[in-house]
């Protein structure tokens, strides 16, 4: 039994969906904080649990009987240390055979503030001595291609990656390649995981443009504006200072890549911006 935590979520589900070309239903599970969300799941055969990292007695039913878990990182920023920690804990009481968890690209050296939590997650499943994988995925293609809306209708994106490039991919890619993972015999512990077209912001507004028919501008503000921009939209402080560090980051080239590893794991090319701009475009 392969056990998918976050199983309603963007990631999780692309993950099921991947497992369902490879395996009968029957031999997968999906957790979820609410479960009544996986109702179009468990139609299909998946046997749908429910699993709170916040709740560790839910953790326990969740995984009994699995032999692979995947442990899809917690979206609570601040709160993951302590959450994963309990995911952790119970995999162990489970004795899950492969614990496979989506870390974030090079975790153990990155400056990224988001990296954090993630690094001592490793660090925690390290001690567990549960045989693991870290897939360590890199920026979402969809973190930038989700919400064009606003930069359509004022002609610009903003931001303070200056000129880094982003090595993003696809959801479905990093699906794929947790699917790969989890039905293939593992064949190394940690997979530093991104896209195979580094782009720049201002490479993105540009594709924005060519496929819009619009004029989008990239423009690059120090980071205290950019911050202020952000708060002004309406966005938690907090949240707003997660992604002001990721662009300085991103100027710094902590989520380039050029390794081709995610490539290889899913035996295609990954997919390419332009193909994520027209979809967010309806194209």
């Amino acid at each position: 039994m392969i056990v998918v935590t976050g199983a309603t979520g963007h990631l999780g589900r692309l993950v099921i969906e991947a497992l369902l070309k490879k395996l009968p239903a029957r031999e997968i599970a999906g957790a979820a904080r609410n479960p009544e969300k996986a109702k179009d799941l468990a139609a299909r055969g998946v046997e749908v649990r429910r699993a709170d990292y916040s709740k560790p007695e839910t953790l326990r039913t969740a995984f009994a009987g699995a032999h692979k878990l995947l442990f899809v990182s917690s979206s609570e920023v601040g709160q993951r240390a302590s959450q994963h920690a309990a995911v952790v804990q119970a995999a162990k009481e489970a004795g899950v055979k492969l614990l496979a968890y989506t870390s974030i690209l090079r975790a153990e050296t990155s400056r990224l503030a988001l990296a954090a939590e993630h690094k001592v997650t490793e660090e925690t499943i390290r001690a567990s001595g549960l045989p693991y994988a870290f897939l360590r995925n890199g920026w979402y293609l969809e973190n930038y291609t989700e919400n064009l809306a606003p930069a359509l209708q004022h002609g610009a994106l903003v931001g303070s990656a200056n000129g880094g490039r982003i090595a993003a991919a696809a959801r479905a890619d990093y699906a794929d390649a947790a699917a790969a993972v989890l039905t293939g015999p593992v064949e190394k512990k940690v997979y530093e995981l991104a896209g195979d077209h580094p782009f720049t912001m201002s490479e993105l507004a540009a594709e924005v443009s060519r496929q819009a028919g619009k004029l989008v501008a990239y423009r690059d503000l120090p980071p205290d504006q950019y911050r202020a921009v952000l708060t002004g939209a309406g966005l938690p402080a907090s949240y707003a200072a997660l992604l002001v560090d990721a662009d300085v980051q991103v100027a710094r080239g902590e989520l380039d890549d050029s390794t081709g590893e995610l490539r290889r794991l899913i035996g295609r090319p990954t997919t390419p911006l332009a193909t994520a701009v027209r979809a967010a475009l309806g194209r």
